[in-house]
């Protein structure tokens, strides 16, 4: 596993800014995107400083990843479910996993939320959106993961060496992951989380219903403030909380881009990418040197 001596999770407007300026302090760099962002789904781009003409998001983002390239950064495709510490901190994704000195998140805003009811009532009484953190508080009890995908089979990963049952719901979508032998999925539409102090059992639009101790939200791929809720960083809501440098109260790792809330516009994020970028140059300076 190589080490590298800053990570980019994202490569939007944010992850790439950063890493045209940790490239050229001649830190190690390495970016890793799923796919294309938000951006990339633009048509016409009018608004962004030096553009003549209109220009779309998928160019915009494609030329920057060359000059990043060209810089040397390595850019790698791959989702990442897990960001722990060990010695520096491990990233655990689909296709590998990898360690860094500083880690920069920066894969934009979540747009993935359930409109379910009693959903968001129950959040923190027994709705949790990460596993690694509240595994432990469901010891020997029934919990449900809420998803689809390769996420939320890994959340279910992190509960069933700790929950007596686990038992993920797809919310009527199609299954996109292989789930782990002896673990019921239920694909029927959920119509409510209910529960009066805490969560009690999801109901079906069917009638049907699934007593339950805690739900876990896996929704799509996990997304920065998760990641970041992963390592012990401080969120409101979706934001990540950072200081005027972009830094978390985690030493070492760092936000920046629709993540942090805010005006989520393109110069925005190119600006707190940049920002995010000196202060982990800093930072990585400092490590090397003690």
């Amino acid at each position: 596993m190589s080490e590298y001596d800053v990570i980019i999770v994202g490569n939007g407007p944010a992850g790439l800014s950063a890493a045209l300026y940790t490239s050229r302090a001649n830190l190690s760099t390495l970016v890793i995107g799923k796919d294309q962002g938000a951006l990339a789904k633009a048509d016409r781009i009018e608004n962004y400083f030096g553009m003549a003409e209109p220009v779309s998001g998928c160019e915009l983002v494609e030329n920057t990843k060359s000059q990043v390239k060209s810089l040397g950064a390595e850019l790698v495709t791959d989702e990442i479910f897990q960001i722990s510490w060990n010695q520096g901190f491990v990233l655990e994704g689909r296709e590998g996993t990898y360690q860094a000195r500083a880690v920069l998140l920066a894969t934009g805003a979540s747009r993935k939320k359930a409109d379910i009811p009693g959903l968001e009532k129950l959040e923190g009484r027994g709705v949790s959106y990460c596993a690694v953190c509240d595994a432990f508080f469901y010891r020997g009890r029934k919990v449900a993961v809420l998803g689809s995908g390769e996420y939320a089979v890994h959340e279910l990963g992190q509960l069933l060496p700790v929950a007596g049952q686990a038992v993920l719901l797809t919310n009527g979508l199609e299954l996109h992951a292989e789930v782990p032998e002896g673990v019921p999925v239920i694909e029927k539409k959920i119509a409510s989380v209910d529960g009066e102090e805490m969560v009690e059992r999801v109901t079906f639009t069917d009638g049907s219903t699934e007593e339950l101790d805690g739900l876990f939200v896996a929704l799509g791929s996990a997304g920065s403030a998760d990641l970041a809720r992963k390592v012990g960083a401080l969120t409101d809501g979706r934001n990540i909380q950072t200081d005027e440098k972009m830094a978390t109260n985690v030493p070492g790792l760092y936000a920046a881009g629709d993540c942090t809330g805010g005006l989520l516009q393109i110069s925005t994020a190119v600006g707190e990418g940049a920002k995010a970028a000196m202060s982990i140059i800093k930072f990585v300076r400092q490590q090397k040197k003690g």
